[in-house]
């Protein structure tokens, strides 16, 4: 244990207490509501819109239109779309219409060449979109904009997706929250007052609000599964090196754990999407992940765990969310015979430090305080800091946050690294040896759901149960299940041995049959 870095969340958790009246006070005011949704096509999974679509039942064009009022509707509330392609969309879904009516081809091949033939979905911003914003919420990459598709996004192109439009991201996806000087804040579809999470905030934000029905995100610390979790929706953290990370930005190709720890995946408001999108977004690597094989649930061995370990330093886990998690496995355990245990992983309890330094030793992450070509004009990070406090910097807080800890080594010696990477290789091994290829952990996402605006500063220790999962190289899909007596969702992930994501999906899909998925926000057809 590291007593510097115990030290410093203690700090933080004895900020958290002094700040909470405050926050509460801050938000005392109700904020704007996200509006109700009229469109009944919005209730239907990509599953479902695609089988419509290629039989003729509904249009490509209707099902975009219908998204596009919705996003009209809600992005002015919850501040999550960068840009929508809303034209060229309905001019693709067109197209997707006349070659249906055409009868060039049987419902087969519809199915098996495009599964998701004339959907609409969105796009992180960090995942290249051919010809759109590429900024990434960086007031220094103002204009840019993406010269080519990413892996992913060309692989559900090709399965005949339409990108309907980008969403935000904090700055270089650099924190669990969503704000940046480019574009501001992204709220909660739940409570506008609270945060959508990060760094895929905005994807999450417009799914949960129903203005998507399934999008592309990337996750290297949480970054699907927090926002999935916050907005009450699903979020999959494939098996890395399965689905292609080509495009996205930051990228590392320098540094190989980069590509160890980095995935981009899918989030859905229907747990039947993910995995007809895995499935896809593998391409050829699909084979490898045997995502036609059908799970018997009866045959699988549940484990959960309520918490990583009793710790004054961390952030404790929300009752609601323990309930959740037990509630969980007892059903699966009813409906199913299922074999349930409550896992003993004391090495969970050194997960703050494992992942942190697993996280802030790899090398390349873009540092935009540095000038290349002028070593001398290169930015003083405290100055900057300093600045920021009164709104004078060109950088995001949250971005001088992380630079600071990866300054500070996380408060942990830079000697000591190895050290804790040997402790995650021990723990991943007996992971794996405990998962095998029949088993998955119910583990928790975060530890709490979504908090107020700029909240997150207070509660970042909250990250070891994602970030975790990440340096041990897992699977794991985020599911929702039910609300706090706040209104605000509540989930946990569920994670799998590698290259066993059906049996993280499988799960996911009873328990939304079990437990009940997404729900709208406070919404209903009028």
């Amino acid at each position: 244990m590291e007593v510097l870095l115990r030290l410093c969340a203690a700090v933080q958790s004895l900020v958290r207490l002094l700040t909470g009246p405050l926050f509460w006070l801050i938000n005392l005011r109700p904020a704007p509501p996200c509006p109700p949704i009229k469109e009944p096509l919005v209730f239907m999974s990509a599953t479902e819109l695609a089988r419509s679509i290629r039989t003729g039942q509904v249009t490509s064009r209707s099902v975009v239109q219908a998204y596009a009022r919705r996003i009209t509707e809600v992005n002015p509330v919850l501040n999550c779309i960068v840009e929508a392609r809303i034209a060229a969309a309905l001019e693709e879904a067109d197209a997707v219409d006349q070659l249906v009516a055409s009868g060039q081809k049987t419902l087969e091949q519809m199915e098996n060449e495009t599964p998701f033939l004339g959907v609409p979905f969105t796009v992180k911003e960090s995942c290249s979109v051919k010809g759109m914003s590429y900024v990434v919420g960086s007031v220094g990459r103002k204009g840019r904009r993406a010269e080519r598709d990413g892996g992913a996004v060309a692989y559900m192109k090709k399965a005949g997706a339409i990108v309907l439009a980008i969403t935000t991201t904090p700055e270089l996806c650099l924190s669990w929250e969503t704000n940046n000087l480019v574009i501001g804040s992204t709220s909660n579809p739940y409570d506008t007052r609270r945060t959508s999470g990060g760094s895929s905030g905005g994807e999450a934000a417009i799914i949960g609000a129903a203005g998507s029905v399934i999008g592309l995100a990337s996750d290297i610390a949480g970054s699907i599964r927090i926002p999935a979790m916050y907005n009450g929706i699903y979020g999959h953290k494939p098996t890395p090196g399965i689905i292609p990370i080509t495009g996205h930005y930051p990228y590392v190709d320098e540094d190989p754990n980069f590509l160890k720890y980095l995935v981009i995946g899918p989030m859905a408001r229907y747990a039947e999407d993910l995995r007809p999108m895995v499935k896809v977004l593998s391409g050829e690597n699909a084979a490898k992940l045997r995502l036609d094989e059908k799970v018997d649930i009866s045959k699988l061995r549940i484990y959960y765990m309520e918490d990583a370990g009793f710790s004054m330093a961390v952030l404790p886990v929300d009752k609601s969310i323990k309930k959740c998690i037990r509630h969980s496995a007892e059903a699966l355990r009813k409906e199913h015979n299922a074999y349930v245990e409550k896992a003993k992983l004391k090495e969970f309890g050194q997960s703050l430090e494992i992942s942190s330094a697993v996280f802030f030793g790899m090398d390349g992450i873009p540092d935009l305080l540095n000038n290349p070509y002028n070593p001398k004009q290169s930015l003083n990070l405290y100055v900057e800091i300093l600045k920021s406090c009164f709104g004078l910097s060109k950088l995001a807080f949250s971005t001088l946050a992380f630079y600071f800890l990866r300054d500070v080594n996380c408060f942990i010696p830079k000697r000591k690294f190895q050290h804790y990477l040997a402790k995650n290789e021990a723990l991943s091994k007996k992971l794996n040896l405990l998962l095998g290829d029949d088993a998955v952990l119910l583990y928790p996402t975060h530890p709490t759901p979504a908090g107020f605006h700029n909240e997150m500063y207070v509660k970042t220790s909250g990250v070891l149960y994602a970030m975790a999962i990440n340096t041990l190289g897992l699977p794991s899909t985020q599911v929702p299940v039910g609300f706090n007596s706040q209104g605000l969702p509540l989930g946990f992930q569920v994670v799998a041995g590698p290259n066993q994501d059906r049996l993280s999906i499988a799960v996911a899909e009873e328990l939304q049959r079990l437990m009940g998925g997404w729900t709208p926000p406070g919404a209903c057809i009028m």
